[in-house]
């Protein structure tokens, strides 16, 4: 188990020193500074304004996992409707597919007018632009269920509320998985988009005072810090679902029991 978070975990780190050396050598090759600050200005306006940075990353953080949340269970409900009444289908997909066919950013400024400046516009950004994937993974897993088990089941007397919840959906965790690692990286855009169109606090309202004051340094380190909330939820999601799915090969292609040994 150890193994499996270090290493990734040394991935992330060696690519990380990989991308900050070509960021120095763009430095030292003569960049303007109010282009590309040196790596080193931004990590000391990182310490120096840890406090500011702090205090708009919580509200971020906020809404990207209210927007997560809702986005999540939103498509998962979508998803078992569509699967369990088909008769609803024909209603619930144009719908579904509504929600693509409008960019998010093009209505931004609408949602800041219905909901306001405050988290509210970003959480329900953030919830539309993830609300798709979820939804579609999950009910494409719904699908693809075995036949076999479900006439098994079938047979032995299950009802088709129990054959949803009992086989269809675990069967679509593999997935629903998959979706839900795109929404912990597409949720914080949602959020940040929503900032930039109109708040008062968070990340994006961050980098957009920092822009208008020439601050690149801060807007760098307003980056990093979004880069770091974006980087722990996908792989706090990554580890949840392989925690949920302990019959699943792992990296190594073993399988977990559900004991935590493995095989």
């Amino acid at each position: 188990m150890i193994r499996s978070l270090l290493l990734p975990a040394m991935r992330l780190v060696l690519a990380t020193a990989l991308l900050v050396g070509l960021w120095q050598l763009v430095v030292l090759m003569g960049a303007p500074r109010y282009m590309l600050p040196a790596p080193s200005s931004v990590v000391q306006t990182l310490v120096a304004q840890s406090a500011l940075l702090w205090h708009h990353a919580l509200v971020t953080l906020g809404e990207i996992v209210a927007g997560f949340l809702c986005g999540t269970l939103l498509g998962i409900g979508t998803a078992l409707i569509l699967s369990r009444w088909a008769f609803l289908r024909s209603t619930v997909l144009p719908l579904l597919l509504l929600t693509q066919a409008i960019p998010v950013f093009a209505i931004a400024p609408l949602l800041v007018l219905w909901f306001g400046y405050g988290p509210g516009s970003k959480v329900v950004m953030a919830t539309l632009i993830i609300y798709f994937p979820i939804a579609s993974t999950c009910y494409d897993g719904l699908r693809q269920t075995q036949p076999g088990w479900l006439d098994l089941a079938a047979t032995m007397g299950a009802s088709a509320n129990r054959r949803l919840f009992y086989i269809r959906l675990p069967a679509a965790l593999p997935s629903l998985a998959s979706g839900l690692r795109m929404a912990a990286t597409a949720a914080p855009i949602g959020a940040i988009i929503g900032e930039w169109v109109g708040s008062s606090a968070g990340l994006g309202y961050l980098m957009l005072q920092a822009n208008g004051r020439m601050q690149t340094d801060l807007m760098f380190a307003a980056l990093i810090v979004l880069l770091v909330i974006t980087i722990t939820l996908y792989f706090t999601v990554d580890r949840l679902c392989r925690l949920a799915m302990p019959w699943q090969p792992d990296r190594t292609g073993r399988q977990t029991l559900i004991n935590g040994e493995k095989i």
